[in-house]
């Protein structure tokens, strides 16, 4: 990282450290660089804790919702994750820090930003992880089971294909509901069902497609 993205950065990991239990997560944030993935006009507030817009009407998550929603996730190295909602790709970089970049499948509806996601993680060395283009609804369901799927747009539930896809026993983690939304940590029991649990109000882009 260039020294002149060093100290916000840090400020940053600094920020959202209270709200995280896994130093893995923290040393995750420092290692990706935000500034890379955001556009060029937005890259003096890449460090700070808000959305940013990427085009396409979609957002970058907040880091302070990113290291939340990654610690949630509590993955281990080798675990197969499944991200709806590449947008720019800096969450999958994120996720490719814990469980390993060729362990990361992720489906974009946009063709624009799931081309440039896929050439800015490949020029950062994340080059293992897998972009597809297509509707996140349906998963991306050659390369299941999945031990855990995140979410980064929100929908009325989990699309159950997706739910489908995540092996028995694994994690479904995103922002759920129509109007108010709730990001919701499930596990899926071994008949398909979900333990539900409620992890606070959020407010995240709707799902397309």
């Amino acid at each position: 990282m260039s020294d002149s993205y060093e100290a916000p950065c840090q400020r940053m990991v600094e920020t959202v450290a209270p709200r995280v239990d896994d130093d893995r997560v923290l040393e995750a944030l420092a290692s990706v660089p935000r500034h890379e993935f955001v556009p060029a006009a937005h890259r003096d507030r890449a460090y700070a804790d808000r959305p940013l817009s990427i085009g396409d009407g979609q957002t970058i998550s907040a880091p302070h919702m990113i290291a939340i929603m990654t610690d949630l996730l509590a993955a281990d190295p080798g675990d197969e994750v499944l991200e709806i909602g590449t947008g720019c790709g800096y969450h999958a970089a994120v996720t490719a820090e814990l469980v390993g970049d060729e362990h990361v499948y992720t489906v974009e509806y946009s063709d624009e930003l799931a081309e440039q996601a896929r050439d800015r993680l490949a020029a950062l060395g994340y080059d293992g992880v897998s972009v597809r283009v297509g509707d996140g609804r349906q998963g991306w369901p050659e390369h299941a089971p999945y031990d855990a799927a995140y979410v980064t747009c929100a929908a009325v539930s989990f699309p159950e294909p997706i739910v489908e896809q995540v092996r028995a026993g694994g994690q479904l983690l995103g922002p759920i509901g129509a109007g108010r939304q709730t990001l919701v940590d499930a596990t899926k029991r071994p008949d398909g069902s979900l333990d539900r649990t409620d992890r606070g109000s959020v407010r995240f882009v709707r799902m397309r497609g």
